[in-house]
């Protein structure tokens, strides 16, 4: 990792911006490499992410792993694989006992500085809506189903995707397409992303 991205880094670790906002307190939550080939942009950590520090370390990491056809070793140790959420902060719950959406001002203080620190990706996958809202802004279309569903039009550079959370399940089961038409080609890539690893492949 070069000295300026490992400077990012630990500035984002450090950042305690939005500690009043946040019910739990700060604990930024992120794992990035300099020879990442493939970005994964989800929403915030949940609950049990700001317990253990670990990105995705609970059910929707399960089901997102499963999407990706990789394990947890590969997930968490391949260094062509990178982590960064919206929020990188866990947000605190709404009135409906879900999470709050991410605090707008992270991504906009941290993706800016650390994603050009990367020079080598070629797949970010934008996991839910506010990943996509922030990526594709007005390119996304209006609903995320219609977003997730065009997802040819953002290739190769991204690939939206649904929040992998247990409560879309019904959404899964609601639309077929996604696991006929978008998740073969999720592992088509990741495979490719993530084949055997070469060190002087990485400039």
């Amino acid at each position: 990792m070069s000295a300026i991205l490992a400077e990012a880094v630990a500035a984002a670790h450090a950042c305690r911006k939005c500690e009043r906002l946040l019910p739990l307190g700060p604990r930024p939550v992120l794992l990035v490499r300099a020879e990442a080939r493939l970005l994964i942009v989800g929403q915030a950590p949940g609950t049990r992410v700001h317990e253990t520090g670990v990105p995705y370390n609970d059910r929707s990491g399960d089901r997102l792993r499963d999407w990706l056809g990789i394990d947890r070793a590969t997930f968490y140790d391949d260094p062509r694989i990178a982590i960064m959420p919206v929020g990188l902060c866990y947000p605190g719950r709404d009135a409906h006992g879900g999470d709050k959406p991410p605090i707008p001002d992270c991504a906009k203080l941290w993706h800016p500085r650390i994603r050009p620190l990367l020079p080598h990706i070629e797949l970010t996958l934008l996991v839910g809506m506010y990943a996509q809202r922030y990526y594709l802004g007005a390119r996304r279309r209006a609903t995320l189903t219609e977003t997730v569903r065009g997802f040819r039009e953002y290739l190769p550079e991204f690939l939206p995707l649904p929040h992998p959370s247990w409560r879309n399940t019904g959404w899964l089961k609601r639309h077929p397409w996604f696991a006929r038409e978008v998740l073969p080609l999720l592992r088509r890539r990741v495979r490719e992303l993530t084949g055997p690893y070469d060190q002087s492949t990485i400039g």
